[in-house]
């Protein structure tokens, strides 16, 4: 069973506008699969289409890492305390470059978890006040709003989308609904986790400006992955993960605030920075970025991964890979008898796609696409529904869909699970 290189479904999906119809030896050629491979310390025998869950360093980048690591280890108490927050510095004016905003606005985080948490600890909300969000957002976000939202009685509202979304300007009327007189924040993904779509966060915060409303954006999937300038944006709080397109290693993240409310953003953590012996000209980054001993070696990767994706044209690698999942989706649709969750074009689709399926044991057709065909991807469940959601990276080829592909043929025939 094996994939076609051209637009599929034309009937099926005559509503959704756009297809790219790409020849895949276009594709081939820019991305040039076996280059990519020969940088990533991926395990040759897993098809990786899981690239939007952790990411995965590159051998380049993966050796600044060690580079970073072993000069902590000649002289831990100067790495720490001397020539480590130096390197922060040079760091952060290279990412602040990368996503076109202020330096002064970024610190570094684990994760966009820690960072959110942050945000939501330091809220001045009162009972009643509500937090305007979608039902489509990731399961940990939602978790912590309900945790500070339900301390002080503060209402976290979720509104409704109707899938699929079928332009802009119906995603952005059904969002809308959810706001009342009491609406104070509103917190939204960039591209969601489940269902992998990028949503229109320029005209959510351009609207919400207007209504005096504060704008928090999870955009953990979207450094690396598709343009980011924070300056076009204009939210209030953005965090994002470079740990995963950005290809950074684990634990690599930061959190943006616009310089007008960085006061109002307490400490997680009390440490060191706060109340400082040796203050910076700013408290925020005292406050945020130094909360006890920890090896932050990841953080010092930053220029050495943005100089890899420059030199190794990573603009058209990943417009390579987005052409791959819009003229590829097709065949996972007809599969599973589905329709695409947006119109398939580059408003909606970046290197993930999530396809809508049919069964009643997610977690055991994950284990079983693992363990007996070596294809590392997630089965998700979120709202009652599930999707399968592969991701394209620069190494992926036309034969890993294949191989995903025959893998799941050879699933329904054996079994009822799909």
């Amino acid at each position: 069973m094996f994939i076609y290189s051209n637009v599929f479904r034309i009937k099926k999906i005559k509503n959704f506008s756009r297809i790219i119809n790409i020849k895949v030896i276009e594709i081939l050629n820019v991305m040039n699969p076996n280059k990519m491979k020969h940088f990533f310390l991926l395990d040759p025998t897993i098809t990786f289409l899981n690239f939007g869950s952790f990411g995965a360093c590159p051998k380049p980048i993966f050796d600044d890492y060690l580079k970073w690591q072993f000069e902590l280890e000649k002289d831990p108490v100067h790495f720490i305390t001397e020539s480590g927050p130096s390197y922060l510095l040079a760091s952060r004016k290279a990412l602040s470059k990368y996503i076109n905003c202020d330096e002064e606005g970024l610190i570094f985080t684990p994760n966009p978890t820690h960072a959110i948490n942050i945000i939501a600890k330091s809220l001045k909300l009162s009972p009643d006040d509500e937090i305007l969000t979608t039902d489509l957002e990731y399961g940990a976000m939602d978790r912590t709003w309900n945790f500070y939202s339900n301390k002080i009685q503060a209402k976290y509202v979720k509104s409704k989308i109707t899938l699929p979304i079928l332009s802009k300007a119906i995603f952005l009327e059904e969002f809308w609904k959810g706001y009342t007189e009491r609406t104070k924040i509103v917190f939204i993904s960039h591209i969601t986790s489940s269902t992998a779509l990028i949503l229109p966060v320029k005209e959510i915060c351009e609207e919400a400006k207007k209504r005096g409303l504060i704008t928090i954006v999870d955009g953990a999937h979207v450094p690396g992955h598709v343009s980011l300038n924070l300056k076009d944006i204009e939210a209030d709080f953005y965090t994002g993960a470079c740990h995963k397109w950005m290809m950074a290693p684990k634990g690599c993240s930061f959190l943006y605030s616009k310089k007008e409310i960085q006061s109002t953003l307490d400490p997680l953590i009390i440490s060191w920075g706060y109340e400082s012996d040796y203050p910076s000209n700013s408290p925020y980054f005292d406050y945020h970025q130094f909360n006890g001993t920890r090896d932050f070696s990841a953080y010092l990767t930053l220029p050495a991964a943005i100089n890899f994706m420059n030199e190794n044209n990573w603009n058209e690698v990943s417009k390579a890979c987005r052409n791959m999942v819009l003229t590829q989706i097709g065949t996972f649709l007809d599969f599973f008898d589905a329709e695409p969750l947006a119109p398939l074009n580059y408003d909606f689709f970046g290197q993930m796609a999530s396809i809508p399926i049919k069964t009643l044991e997610p977690l055991k057709l994950k284990q079983i696409l693992y363990e007996s065909f070596r294809i590392q991807i997630p089965v998700i469940q979120h709202n009652g529904n599930v999707y399968l959601r592969f991701s394209i990276q620069g190494f992926n080829t036309i034969e890993d869909l294949n191989h995903l592909l025959e893998a799941l043929n050879n699933i329904r025939k054996t079994s009822n699970l799909i």
